[in-house]
């Protein structure tokens, strides 16, 4: 086997420590490419992912003892190739298709065994996932879960449904894949508009998934981040004349500019609008406008790059040192006729508490539906600034702690306590 120097060895658990940590970065890094590439191969999601866990698991019990691979991607692209020609070999198939197979799964090790960089599939493998044969329910957290390597636990908390039943549906879903045979490959541009949607919103997601994690700079969160504007980068270069993907790149590239300013040097959460707007990164937001002026040239206006300009109004402050709430409302008021999610409503609410509007605000969050706000942070925390604009202090505070208490970040949960203790609370 090809390992790098093992001198280490003399110290067990320098070793073992190399190898978790490498561990820990191929599924942070790799995983969702590596799937892709098999899957891609063997038409069979599921199969891809068993072969490739148990070369995860061979890794984990092989590397600490024998020393991390030279090039750890093809060490288990081999061993996933031989995962997958054994079950082949174990399966009751015509001899024809197991012939087809063996032969994908040949090619799998030859790749590996050449060491040089695959091809990254995931593209293919995320319109695989929203195509038609697919339940359009289940598109996006399929996508999430095969190709960026979100759990089924958290995507199905995502979605309002218990991780039960979430994973039922994925696996439905994956042998759906498998026996209707669906080609992975990216779809001519006729197709492109059933399937787009799905591909642009389980990019997003998992760009928010990221997003809502940036003080654990080496968690799989953070990573999953950079993995989604990666996807986005990938995805102009596919469709440079699709304004919705030009959209959500500078989307994404606009909130990825703010990351060090998003915490200050204790951690602690920082508002957008109380953020030192030195600390943004030029660069990213240069490229973002430069999305945005191409998607607006082909007048067909969609939710990301509304939702982009809106991110483009509050990137205007470093320049100008002030914000034009009565511009980003009218944003807010087009996105919600056109997409009129709980998160653009939210943000509407906030945009017209802003320009005076404050009454105006909270009827608009007392018209979201309770079962769809009850557990959704971001409203009881603009319930609670709503509030604070109009006085009713205790109210807000008590929003304020619902805030706190749904916040999976520690630092805007020690913002939103910070926020109790200065309208009274204990």
């Amino acid at each position: 086997m090809d390992v790098s120097d093992p001198s280490p060895a003399a110290v067990p658990g320098v070793l073992d420590e190399k190898a978790h940590r490498t561990i820990d970065a191929l599924v942070r890094q790799s995983y969702g490419r590596l799937l892709a590439y098999l899957a891609a191969r063997t038409r069979d999601v599921a199969g891809a992912e068993d072969a490739l866990s148990d070369a995860l698991a061979t890794a984990l019990e092989r590397w600490p003892r024998d020393g991390v691979p030279q090039k750890p991607e093809a060490w288990l692209l081999r061993v996933a190739g031989n995962r997958i020609t054994d079950a082949i070999r174990h399966q009751r198939v015509k001899q024809n298709s197991e012939a087809h197979l063996q032969q994908l799964a040949e090619e799998v090790r030859t790749v590996a065994d050449a060491g040089d960089p695959f091809p990254d599939e995931r593209l293919k493998l995320l319109f695989v996932c929203g195509h038609p044969a697919i339940d359009p329910a289940v598109r996006t957290p399929l996508m999430l879960q095969v190709v960026l390597g979100v759990d089924a636990a958290r995507i199905a908390s995502a979605f309002l449904v218990s991780p039960a039943t979430m994973s039922q549906r994925l696996v439905r879903a994956k042998n759906k894949i498998r026996d209707a045979g669906i080609a992975f490959r990216v779809p001519d541009p006729p197709e492109w508009e059933e399937r787009l949607s799905f591909v642009l919103d389980a990019i997003y997601a998992a760009y928010t998934t990221g997003w809502e994690s940036l003080l654990e700079a080496g968690s799989t969160q953070h990573g999953l981040a950079w993995e989604a504007i990666h996807l986005g980068r990938t995805l102009v270069q596919l469709m440079p004349q699709e304004p919705e993907a030009l959209g959500l790149l500078a989307l994404m590239l606009h909130c990825e500019a703010r990351c060090a300013a998003r915490y200050d040097g204790e951690g602690n959460f920082v508002p957008l609008d109380e953020q030192d707007t030195s600390l943004w990164s030029r660069p990213l937001m240069t490229e973002a406008e430069e999305l945005l002026r191409r998607a607006s040239g082909f007048k067909k206006l969609g939710r990301y790059q509304l939702e982009a300009a809106i991110q483009s109004i509050h990137a205007s402050r470093a320049h100008t040192g002030s914000l034009d709430w009565e511009e980003i409302l009218l944003l807010y008021e087009g996105l919600v006729q056109l997409t009129p999610g709980i998160g653009a409503m939210v943000g509407r609410a906030v945009a017209l508490a802003q320009v005076g509007k404050a009454d105006a605000a909270l009827a608009a969050l007392d018209l979201l539906p309770e079962g769809r706000v009850a557990d959704y942070q971001p409203y009881w925390a603009a319930r609670g600034h709503v509030l604070e604009i109009l006085g009713r202090t205790g109210e807000a505070r008590e929003a304020c702690l619902r805030a706190a208490g749904l916040a999976d970040d520690p630092g805007m949960r020690a913002h939103l306590f910070k926020k109790v203790e200065k309208l009274g609370g204990r």
